[in-house]
């Protein structure tokens, strides 16, 4: 892994941004993390970051107002300065077209959100280590799901 992994949370709901920064303070790994709470925000975000300085890691929630998170991704994936951002998405729905959908549209993993906490906190480091051994690269679709 490396130095510090730099974390955008694009979701809407605040107690799930809320348990997603615990869920990180106690993994006890190296990040910073910045929340957007809709998918306008993410992409002024975006913008205003500039390619360089683009997150290691987008965590995007799919339900949210404005913008949802598929135009988010389908944007994201179309424009040359953000197309290698690795996007997670990270959502309570799990439904198959719309895994496959994301999967097309090239996302790296999926995670529905968990209700538990000791959930949340497995599956948010098995994200972070699954995306970094994998390079950030999208895996083979068996292994898009990440389960906590």
């Amino acid at each position: 892994m490396k130095q510090q992994y730099n974390l955008l949370l694009a979701d809407d709901d605040e107690d799930d941004c809320d348990f997603f920064k615990e869920a990180l303070d106690e993994l006890l790994l190296p990040t910073s993390l910045v929340t957007v709470n809709d998918g306008v925000q993410l992409m002024d975000f975006l913008s205003e970051s500039g390619a360089e300085n683009l997150p290691d890691i987008l965590f995007l929630d799919l339900n949210m107002p404005r913008k949802n998170g598929l135009e988010c991704l389908t944007e994201i994936k179309q424009l040359e300065e953000y197309k290698n951002l690795p996007v997670i998405i990270f959502s309570t729905s799990l439904d198959r077209d719309i895994v496959d959908l994301v999967y097309g549209k090239g996302a790296v993993y999926y995670i529905q959100k968990p209700g538990e906490f000791s959930k949340l906190k497995k599956v948010i480091g098995s994200a972070l280590n699954s995306a970094s051994e994998n390079n950030f690269k999208q895996p083979a679709r068996e292994n898009f799901i990440l389960q906590p």
